[in-house]
């Protein structure tokens, strides 16, 4: 099992210690001690106040936070968590992460999903009902121009005629986010991997995704994913599937209990799981590194 861990934005407003330079540099450099393999940030460019006052969170451009953290580190992954594609034009990303991917060393993978705030489709001028067919097109633009140095394609809003996004990069996982059949549907197809993210039935319900709570949910939906993996003719081997545990409780309690959360990695290992992805609080810079390296003692560690 591989851990990623997501830069703790995650209230609002935010605590100002996960905004400088110190913090940043503080927060991934000790992820990659502690032996995380992955880091990511989320990506919410113009967010409603409505939903940060309802329980959203503040968030940093991704690719800009993690061109930083690509300098000062050396082989944790960069794993945006995760960018919407439908937000910007596709060779616009196609070079950010080029970019990245070439000066990191080849450790970026590209984590995507179609996203679900209209009011953020909105500001960004990108019609929230064409969101699943910008993101396919987007799919087709980025695996095209990092292959060919004279790429064509005709998109719902534009039209490329011989573009090229060099440097190329190597092969850049792309990882599809989302509880949907689409979603999974677009893996078995085209992805490296597959991101689920936890749904009460509340959240699922605003998020307009099926519901992902326990084991069992999460179970069923990888029986559907492997079904169509093993349609499209592709080795189950191949493919990520990022998803965490809450056994054992929250690691940043003191009363988290390791050998529990083991166990619950363990029987997500048996569905396919391989990467796990963890919480740390977003309270105070101190306590969220010291999360980061008690959890590399406890569970990354003791594997």
């Amino acid at each position: 099992m591989k851990f990623s861990v997501t830069y703790p934005l995650v209230t609002h407003p935010y605590n100002p210690e996960f905004l400088t330079k110190d913090g940043v540099v503080a927060f991934a450099t000790t992820a990659e001690r502690a032996g995380f393999s992955g880091i990511g940030f989320t990506d919410h460019p113009a967010p409603t106040a409505r939903w940060l006052n309802a329980g959203g969170h503040d968030a940093l451009d991704p690719f800009a936070a993690l061109a930083f953290v690509a300098a000062v580190t050396d082989t944790i992954r960069l794993i945006p968590n995760v960018v919407v594609l439908p937000y910007r034009n596709p060779f616009l990303v196609a070079k950010s992460v080029a970019t990245i991917d070439a000066l990191s060393g080849g450790r970026f993978t590209l984590a995507v999903g179609t996203g679900y705030l209209k009011g953020e489709y909105k500001a960004l001028g990108v019609d929230f009902d064409d969101r699943n067919t910008l993101f396919d097109e987007a799919i087709d633009v980025l695996r095209g121009v990092w292959n060919e140095d004279d790429f064509s394609y005709e998109g719902t809003d534009f039209l490329a005629h011989g573009q090229t996004v060099n440097p190329q990069p190597g092969h850049v996982p792309i990882w599809v986010g989302g509880n949907s059949r689409l979603s999974r549907r677009r893996v078995a197809q085209s992805a490296d991997g597959w991101v689920p993210f936890p749904a009460p039935r509340r959240l699922a319900t605003t998020a307009k995704t099926p519901p992902l709570e326990t084991v069992d949910d999460l179970a069923a939906m990888l029986d559907y994913l492997w079904e169509q993996v093993d349609e499209a003719g592709r080795d189950r081997g191949e493919l990520d599937v990022s998803f965490g545990t809450p056994a054992g409780g929250s690691p940043a309690d003191p009363a988290f209990n390791p050998d529990e959360h083991l166990t619950g990695l363990a029987e997500l290992a048996t569905l396919g799981v391989n990467w796990s992805g963890v919480s740390v609080p977003g309270d105070s810079l101190s306590h969220a590194l010291e999360t980061l390296e008690r959890y590399g003692e406890q569970i990354i560690r003791s594997q």
